[in-house]
């Protein structure tokens, strides 16, 4: 499956996002048009990435924001009442991601074939939410207490689902008998360069469903069991 083809079939944007926190918000946000409203909900999360990127989230003012998007003060608070209630559109955002990540495996009984859907479909979302995750990344040590366990708790997830995985592979003889725990989080690490390091991959030309098969086949290399040397 191609990125595009990934995109129509789940039909996921941060538009998607900014709809469902404005949604979840109607006592906070006070725009009535929904096209308005998820055009600067989009805009004012992106402009919190941008600023986020440059002088950190927990030093960026409200006027920062103002001037970034070009809303005045009073339309800022149409949207939100402080900058901390931007923090409720990752919680969103975690919702969506893991009920993608979960219904793409959900259907698949082969652990090998269910490796590979959950490498491809991480980093095609992290490809289509690209500011989320980083922005989640980078800024977490800022964030509340609540939300630094959330996103710990979503990495912990993710990593579960890549363990049980691995786990199930090992019961049924198609993988080595590896620690899975610790390969997980391997695999998680090579998932995060993706949207960490996008520079590096732009410069090089290579695509995101390059990256994702280069991903399984480093697991592959490295878990998969050969029918010639059995354990």
């Amino acid at each position: 499956m191609t990125f595009d083809e990934f995109r129509k079939l789940i039909d996921l944007s941060m538009e998607e996002i900014c709809t469902d926190f404005i949604r979840e918000n109607r006592d906070l946000v006070r725009v009535k048009k929904q096209r308005t409203a998820v055009k600067n909900m989009l805009k004012i999360f992106e402009s919190t990435v941008e600023i986020s990127n440059r002088k950190g989230f927990k030093a960026m003012s409200v006027r920062d924001l103002s001037r970034a998007t070009g809303l005045s003060m009073g339309g800022l608070y149409s949207f939100i009442s402080s900058k901390n209630d931007l923090l409720d559109i990752i919680r969103v955002g975690y919702r969506i991601i893991t009920r993608i990540l979960t219904e793409a495996i959900a259907e698949v009984s082969d652990p090998h074939e269910k490796l590979h859907k959950l490498i491809q479909t991480h980093v095609y979302l992290s490809e289509a939410m690209r500011s989320l995750f980083y922005f989640v990344y980078m800024e977490t040590r800022y964030l509340k207490k609540e939300a630094q366990k959330k996103s710990m708790e979503m990495e912990l997830f993710t990593e579960k689902l890549f363990t049980d995985i691995l786990d199930e592979g090992c019961i049924r003889g198609q993988f080595h008998s590896v620690d899975t725990v610790l390969t997980a989080a391997a695999i998680k690490a090579l998932l995060q360069d993706w949207y960490l390091k996008p520079w590096k991959y732009r410069q090089r030309k290579i695509t995101v469903e390059a990256y994702a098969q280069f991903v399984t086949a480093i697991v592959d290399s490295y878990v998969l069991l050969s029918p010639a040397t059995p354990e």
